[in-house]
């Protein structure tokens, strides 16, 4: 029978291998649509064919309307009108829109695209599609950042203050000033009885002779709906710009693109805001479709790494008996770091996807630090007694060795922290006070943070071993930071969180450069409190 960590650990790679091998199928099925086979002459073959195909003049008129049903030609207005429509020929045009005095109390506005044939209006075109999107949409306007110091006197501040409280409690409308048109242009035949349950919903089927034709596909791509282009619409506003482009866009394409709409309508019915759907918006339009293939598999892997990194990590501090060759004071400073990392991931609205390992993270440096400092707590009321366990001479010792480097550490960081704390409070804005102590210690941690690895480093050399470590969740945290470099370019995050990638494989690469400098001995005690020596020797089999 294996053992437990080795069926878990096999487990968890069987299911990602299913994991892979199913999206892998399903993704060939979403780009690659089985078509209509050979018609008879008949023409009752089932298939559905392409209207396009007969090359109709097209027209593309855009109108903007309060209400999100309309019948008529009544309360509507034009603002885009596009005669002999190429549906072949990409275009961009910007356009000002004026903004009904319901919308700019904080109401709806809605476009209305038609596609019909040219010298028509839309209304009296039995062969028309339209579609709708809204161009307004709800959100929390991000609080105004005011100088903690200079530039802002007492009524501006209380002023900022209470505008920042009814941002907070009110979401306010936001104008979407982009509208990404697109249009199936391939002359694909589908067949009638396997029609794609995704494409279906955008198709409009016509009656021509004894064939069935599928009227032209026409989509939004919401997708390209960024946060980043979004605007406050206030009540003085009258016209606000609007820039329409369209493109042709393939069948396997525009699957993709439903299926990933879908989605994130998906997260967001899950509870995921605005900004969070933004992030996942990010991956999909601003990379390319090969990296965004290869951004997939990255992820998996990434989410396997993390795995098996957190329960190799939490099963070698639930073995850890004694604290020999561990840094205590390196153990408290990755839960401090890791703490002010979610804190301040927290207060800049960072997506989901990167604040919840984060936090995951948190959660499990606290319990680090309670079986370094064994901790344990005694409830004898409302608040719980803290007592700490006893020390070993040999980690008495280890202390010492920590104690030594933190004294030389503290010369340099201490400075180098309260020097960038009052600088930034100096010359940069912030939200608030809590804020500006956030953004403090994080700094400090970003910029300085490789230094608090020098206490670990430091009772390796006396040890002169690395044997102690955890090394394969070193082995599995290598590869995550590896594949955060790829998301550093990708998931959008702050700036000085993205610099803390890349430091990481600096401080990868020096673990590594001790555990080539300093051999396992195996005399030496393992990451268990054990020695290989001490271990008794197996009695030769009988022949």
């Amino acid at each position: 029978m294996l053992p437990r960590r080795s069926s878990l650990t096999g487990l968890a790679v069987g299911l990602f291998a299913v994991y892979v091998a199913h999206t892998c199928w399903v993704m060939y099925g979403i780009v690659h649509t089985r078509p209509c086979l050979p018609a008879p002459r008949d023409g009752s073959d089932g298939c559905i064919r392409p209207y396009l195909a007969r090359r109709p003049k097209l027209q593309l008129s855009v109108y903007t309307t309060t209400r999100s049903n309309i019948g008529t030609e009544n309360n509507i207005d034009l603002v885009l009108n596009v005669e002999n429509f190429d549906v072949e020929s990409k275009f961009e045009r910007t356009v000002n829109v004026s903004v009904p005095k319901k919308t700019r109390n904080n109401g709806t506005l809605y476009a209305y695209i038609f596609l019909h044939h040219a010298g028509i209006l839309p209304w009296h075109d039995g062969k028309q599609v339209h579609i709708v999107s809204p161009l307004t949409t709800y959100m929390v306007p991000k609080p105004e950042e005011i100088n903690l110091l200079t530039g802002e006197s007492v009524n501006q501040q209380i002023e900022a203050e209470k505008k920042q409280t009814y941002a907070l409690d009110e979401p306010v409308s936001h104008w979407r000033s982009r509208l990404t048109l697109n249009v199936m242009v391939e002359d694909f035949v589908f067949d009638g009885s396997s029609l794609p349950a995704d494409v279906h919903r955008y198709m409009k089927m016509v009656q021509l002779s004894k064939t069935v034709h599928y009227l032209p596909i026409l989509f939004i791509d919401q997708l390209s709906n960024r946060v980043k282009d979004l605007m406050v619409i206030n009540r003085s506003t009258t016209e606000l710009p609007l820039t329409v482009s369209y493109d042709k866009i393939s069948l396997g394409k525009l699957r993709f693109w439903i299926h990933m709409q879908d989605a994130v309508y998906s997260l967001q019915q899950f509870g995921f805001s605005e900004k969070d759907a933004d992030e996942v918006k990010g991956i999909f339009v601003d990379t390319n479709l090969y990296l965004l293939a290869l951004t997939f598999f990255v992820a998996a892997f990434h989410l396997l790494f993390d795995f098996l990194a957190f329960k190799n990590d939490i099963s070698f501090w639930t073995k850890k008996k004694t604290m020999i060759g561990m840094s205590t004071k390196a153990v408290l400073w990755r839960c401090f770091s890791t703490v002010v990392i979610f804190l301040f991931l927290l207060d800049e609205q960072t997506s989901l996807l990167v604040l919840i390992p984060a936090g995951v993270g948190a959660l499990i440096e606290l319990w680090k630090v309670k079986k370094a400092l064994k901790m344990t707590f005694e409830w004898g009321g409302l608040m719980p007694t803290v007592k700490f366990g006893d020390f070993t001479e040999s980690e008495k010792k280890m202390e010492e060795y920590d104690n030594q480097a933190m004294k030389y550490l503290s010369y340099l960081l201490y400075p180098l922290c309260i020097g960038g704390a009052i600088y930034s409070l100096l010359n940069v804005k912030y939200k608030s006070w809590y804020s500006w102590l956030i953004n403090s210690f994080v700094n400090g941690v970003y910029a300085f943070g490789f230094l608090f690895m020098l206490p670990q480093l430091f009772v390796n050399y006396k040890m002169k071993s690395v044997a102690h470590l955890p090394w394969k969740v070193f082995t599995y945290k290598a590869f995550n930071t590896f594949i955060d470099d790829i998301f550093a370019f990708i998931i959008t995050m702050p700036t000085s969180h993205r610099l803390a990638c890349f430091r990481d494989d600096v401080v990868l690469l020096v673990y590594l450069y001790q555990r080539w400098l300093y051999p396992v001995d195996k005399s030496r005690v393992n990451e268990y409190g054990e020695s290989y020596e001490e271990k008794p020797r197996r009695k030769p089999h009988k022949e």
